[in-house]
């Protein structure tokens, strides 16, 4: 990807930030998230992920105030066939085990993410 090219495809992860995690631990979820998207996207919508990887990879963090809110874009990215999981944490650390701490969707083309995601906002 040369500068000043644009992205097609792109990977969300929305995180919750009333669960108020540390930062290191908000990483560590998303990473799960975007791990657990890939190996799913690779498998299940191979020629999206393909572009994706091929394109750079594009990953943006977005945030979420609920568990509601991550369940409502698990409905929607259902609806819209797009790749997502949900992420339950352990709970050894900042969470009690079992909450959920963010979800990732995709990778798949902006146009598609961003029916299911566009209302949010960037993760500060």
């Amino acid at each position: 990807m040369t500068k000043g090219s644009s992205f097609n495809y792109k990977m969300v992860i929305v995180m919750r930030t009333d669960l108020d995690m540390s930062l290191g631990k908000m990483v560590a979820q998303a990473c799960h998230a975007a791990v657990s998207c890939s190996e799913a996207s690779k498998k299940n919508q191979t020629k999206h992920w393909r572009r994706w990887r091929d394109e750079g990879a594009k990953t943006v963090a977005l945030d979420a105030f609920s568990h509601e809110e991550l369940e409502e874009l698990a409905v929607d990215a259902e609806k819209n066939d797009l790749t997502y999981v949900l992420i339950q944490d352990a709970g050894h650390t900042e969470v009690p085990p079992g909450t959920t701490t963010c979800i990732g969707i995709g990778p798949h083309q902006e146009q598609f993410i961003d029916r299911v995601t566009g209302n949010f906002r960037l993760l500060k």
